[in-house]
């Protein structure tokens, strides 16, 4: 005999109140359902090498403040604002307030290490994405970095799934341009011989950009 799972519930009130309630497993289980998010959305803002970091401070801020969520099936879009701001603090206190994203994708010092070539294709995929506006940036990487769907970027951010859908295709239009420029670099050096010696996750992008 087998037995269907029950479906994970849609909404985040009964983790909400038994958090605040003072349950850390509640909590955790928040953690678990919003971790991507958070961490895509500071991807999108700030050095790589702060954003593992940065999310622990974000769900360390948002415990004591859980009291102040006054709908809390809105945990998402709470956590998300608290998440953007989290990411201009950084700047307030490391680079100071005239520090803006726009410089994000030419400063390679903000970017991960890249020792191998899959690491440097990891790296001018994430560096191209950044170079975006702000509007498209985010949810590309909730997409393409984090893993998430459409709907769920929608669920979990409180943007509406028209929205992120068109954001989604106008950004990776953007993309695309830019993707291919950057191909075309790799396929005219000595040692290549077409797309098929990109890494493989520029493979992968390239796969995924046509499923959106």
């Amino acid at each position: 005999m087998t037995t269907t799972p029950a479906p994970e519930p849609t909404g985040d009130s009964s983790l909400v109140l038994a958090a605040r309630g003072g349950d850390r497993a509640a909590f955790g289980g928040l953690y678990a359902r919003y971790a991507r998010m958070v961490h895509g959305i500071l991807l999108a803002r700030v050095p790589a090498n702060d954003v593992d970091d940065l999310v622990q401070d974000v769900f360390l801020r948002a415990l004591p403040r859980l009291s102040d969520l006054r709908d809390v099936a809105r945990f998402g879009p709470w956590l998300a604002a608290i998440t953007r701001n989290r990411a201009n603090d950084y700047y307030r206190q490391t680079r100071g307030v005239a520090a803006v994203t726009e410089s994000l994708p030419e400063d390679e010092a903000h970017l991960p290490a890249a020792n191998t070539s899959s690491d440097r294709e990891a790296a001018m995929i994430l560096a191209l994405v950044r170079s975006l506006p702000e509007t498209y940036r985010e949810p590309l990487i909730l997409r393409l970095v984090e893993g998430m769907t459409g709907p769920e970027i929608a669920a979990r951010t409180g943007l509406t799934p028209g929205s992120v859908r068109v954001n989604l295709h106008r950004g990776m239009q953007q993309l695309r341009e830019k993707l291919s420029q950057a191909s075309l670099g790799v396929t005219n050096r000595p040692d290549s011989s077409g797309p098929n010696n990109l890494a493989p996750p520029a493979k992968n992008f390239l796969r995924r950009r046509n499923e959106l």
